[in-house]
């Protein structure tokens, strides 16, 4: 029985990545994989007891624009199975969870970061491949993505499975620091890449007015992104119910006007 619940943490570990980058059917959430582990390892109770604990230290993190942050889900899935393993009270069991949890939380950074720079030779090779109009090629090399990303995360799992708690500190304190510092800039710089994607595809030109007062009052007013989020709001409310107002005066003075007008999308 050991044997197979260990088996399904893994193979846990595995989906929950890929879920995340594609069908978010049960995701990396704390709370949904707590109550998945749970009923794996027979005590949803303490599982959920964990997940939760994991679940408000997940608030308001998330990895936008590729950035890369602890991986909550992880350091639960991994927490929940140390803790149930070695003991059935409540109390022990949050503590040991915590403790084994939120190192590998925190070497999940480090291990994002590494798929997805590993992943970026797996694009380049799949674009030369597709160049040379070898798509069977480029449709096999597409499989090596998903795999890296199942592995950043089942790797570890098997390792503290196997090994428990220690060999993530053992880990932490061979990897050279120069690794993990040349890892931690990639990952700053991720979000900005990420940033610089996103404006690529929205009418910066035409609402760069917004854009500007929106970077002002973050940078140099130090308003929290909640209460930028609202003045968004109030000024989208604002524009929406202006056109909208405008809309039929507009419809009839230019009824006999037969060209067309691009979306508001357009440049």
């Amino acid at each position: 029985m050991e044997i197979i619940q260990a088996i399904l943490i893994v193979a846990l570990a595995f989906w929950m990545v890929l879920d995340q980058q594609g069908f978010v059917i049960t995701t990396w959430f704390p709370s949904i994989i707590g109550m998945i582990a749970g009923l794996i390892m027979g005590d949803v109770a303490t599982a959920m007891v964990i997940a939760g604990t994991f679940q408000l230290m997940a608030l308001g993190v998330a990895n936008i624009g590729g950035a890369s942050v602890p991986n909550y889900g992880l350091a639960t899935l991994v927490g929940i199975y140390v803790a149930i393993r070695t003991t059935h009270d409540i109390e022990n069991a949050k503590a040991i969870a915590l403790a084994v949890g939120v190192p590998v939380g925190m070497l999940g950074i480090q291990l994002d970061v590494l798929g997805k720079i590993l992943n970026s030779y797996v694009s380049h090779a799949a674009q030369k491949a597709l160049n040379e109009g070898k798509f069977g090629k480029m449709n096999r090399i597409f499989w090596i993505g998903p795999l890296i990303f199942g592995l950043t995360t089942a790797v570890p799992t098997l390792l503290c499975v196997i090994f428990g708690d220690k060999i993530v500190r053992v880990l932490l304190d061979v990897v050279p620091k120069w690794f993990t510092d040349g890892l931690s800039i990639a990952g700053s710089m991720l979000p900005v890449v990420g940033i610089a994607l996103l404006l690529q595809f929205m009418p910066v030109k035409k609402y760069l007015t917004m854009l500007l007062i929106g970077f002002v009052i973050s940078a140099y007013l130090g308003l929290p992104i909640l209460g930028i989020a609202i003045l968004g709001f109030a000024f989208a409310y604002y524009y929406f119910t202006q056109k909208m107002s405008s809309t039929p005066a507009a419809t009839a003075a230019g009824s006999g006007n037969t060209s067309v007008e691009g979306d508001e999308f357009d440049e």
